[in-house]
């Protein structure tokens, strides 16, 4: 079960005394890119001016009136242009204020990492700059979720810098954004350090990011030791840390292990299965295949009184279509629309994807001429589908539109779908191309996977081409070191 898809709300953490609350503190920066306007200031009054200011004129008040003191025939207001000017002139520094953070917001929500830090860095030179401890967390974890933990370390570093208090909340995002890029041991030095800051301890949802990628990777006896850790610290795993669980049992095949979990589940009153347990069952059975053994579970759970959700049947539709049972796959579509459950982006793209791994182009085409005509947004994985599709059909000039269409779109270029456009290259023996492509994914930050040399590593393996596998290999272990040199220093700043 993917992390991201399940909502976690950060509480504070779990140690006897309470997290007192902490300001950011404000770094003036002494070059600001842009100028900020300042308000116009009125002369001082002339002396004359301000000696009969202070003569009070006396006036008898009848009775039930207010006494006060009346205006002076010297006294002078300001004229009203010149306040009018100095309104003007704060809402355009507002509005200013707003642009910037609206311009960061966008990016943000569009997930193009890149250009969010570059408004950022553009903001932290502005006068008005306040550090934000919301606006660190949000681009901590976006980094992590674009495959750039580095640069989260390095952001988190700049915050510490500009006088913002680590939180439980912090750290975790950060180890999140290691953990999103399968680096265990530096996410294990970000659970070390927590551990050590008074202020900053692990709670069950640190040890549920950390669980998951160890789960990913297999590595059970480093679950089994978080475990004991958590129960040293009177930590106890809740349903979503089970659910994790569950769900690496299930893809390593061990089944007996993952029905102890679930057994533990049903007798237990703090941690009991919920439709994301549902989901991660036969989650596990529909992506192996086995469509009689999701289908049990799937009525196992409603006897259990779980409700099925839109993601449930994303699940069935998804595991059908891969089986090319697509009489079964339309009518749990239409099984939604009577329930009223809507077709989201996932329901679409789990149709695309059915059809795109048949290579029937056709109907992956129509599919997606419906999501858009219907107002649905299409998202990476979206155009991932179509490029395979497209790619597996021999089409390539539809992935070339595909790639156009994307770029219009904005849709966010990730790793992902980089790795697709490659493999459409490699498909169509246009290396030249495929090489191009690969050039422009290390220009836009998108950091290359071991599936990424792996489609290129066969592509010149079929040419015979054995000094450029030699060449990429060469370069692949450079990236590595890299890596490894980039994720130690912790005084780099943003860029």
């Amino acid at each position: 079960m993917d992390m991201a898809s399940v909502s976690l709300t950060f509480s504070s953490s779990i140690v006897p005394s309470p997290i007192p609350q902490h300001k950011c503190n404000k770094t003036h920066h002494k070059f600001p890119i842009f100028r900020v306007i300042r308000c116009a200031v009125s002369p001082p009054p002339s002396k004359a001016a301000s000696n009969s200011s202070s003569v009070v004129k006396k006036k008898h008040w009848k009775q039930g009136e207010f006494p006060g003191f009346s205006e002076t025939p010297g006294t002078r207001r300001k004229p009203i242009k010149n306040i009018k000017k100095k309104l003007d002139r704060k809402n355009d520094a507002k509005a200013w204020v707003s642009t910037v953070t609206e311009a960061l917001s966008e990016r943000i929500d569009k997930k193009q990492w890149l250009q969010a830090l570059e408004v950022f860095d553009m903001l932290r030179e502005q006068s008005f700059y306040q550090p934000k401890e919301g606006t660190y967390m949000k681009l901590i974890v976006l980094l992590g979720k674009s495959g750039q933990p580095h640069r989260a370390r390095q952001l988190f570093t700049t915050m510490i810098e500009e006088g913002c208090d680590p939180t439980p909340e912090l750290y975790t995002a950060l180890l999140g954004a290691y953990c999103r890029s399968n680096m265990i041991d530096e996410a294990l030095s970000i659970l070390n350090k927590m551990k050590n800051h008074p202020l900053c301890q692990p709670d069950v949802f640190t040890y549920s990011t950390l669980i998951k990628v160890c789960v990913d990777a297999c590595k059970f006896e480093l679950v089994d030791l978080l475990y004991e850790e958590m129960a040293q610290r009177a930590i106890m795993p809740n349903t979503v840390t089970q659910n994790i669980v569950l769900n690496g049992y299930g893809k390593a095949g061990m089944f007996d292990e993952m029905e102890k979990v679930l057994s533990s589940m049903l007798q237990s009153t703090d941690c009991r299965p919920d439709v994301w347990t549902m989901n991660t069952i036969i989650s596990v059975f529909g992506n192996m295949g086995q469509i009689d053994m999701m289908e049990k579970w799937y009525e196992k759970f409603r006897n259990f009184g779980i409700e099925p959700e839109t993601r449930t049947f994303n699940i069935l539709i998804g595991s059908y279509g891969m089986k090319r049972m697509y009489d079964k796959m339309s009518s749990v579509m239409e099984y939604m629309r009577k329930l009223q459950f809507p077709w989201t982006t996932s329901t679409y793209n789990n149709v695309i994807e059915a059809f795109a791994y048949a290579g029937d182009a056709k109907n992956m085409e129509y599919t997606f001429n419906q999501m858009r005509s219907e107002g649905m947004r299409a998202d990476t994985k979206t155009f991932c589908c179509l490029i395979n599709g497209f790619a597996n059909a021999g089409l390539f000039h539809k992935v070339i539109s595909s790639v156009t269409l994307a770029a219009k779109l904005e849709i966010p270029e990730n790793t992902a779908f980089y790795n697709s456009v490659l493999s459409a290259c490699a498909k169509a023996e246009d290396l030249m191309e495929m090489e191009r492509v690969f050039k422009r994914m290390k220009d836009s930050q998108a950091q290359p996977d071991d599936t990424t040399y792996s489609i290129m590593v066969e592509a010149y393996r079929k040419e015979g081409m054995n000094d450029k596998i030699y060449y990429l290999e060469q370069e692949k272990q450079t990236m590595i070191t890299d890596d490894k040199i980039v994720s130690q220093p912790e005084n780099a700043i943003i860029r």
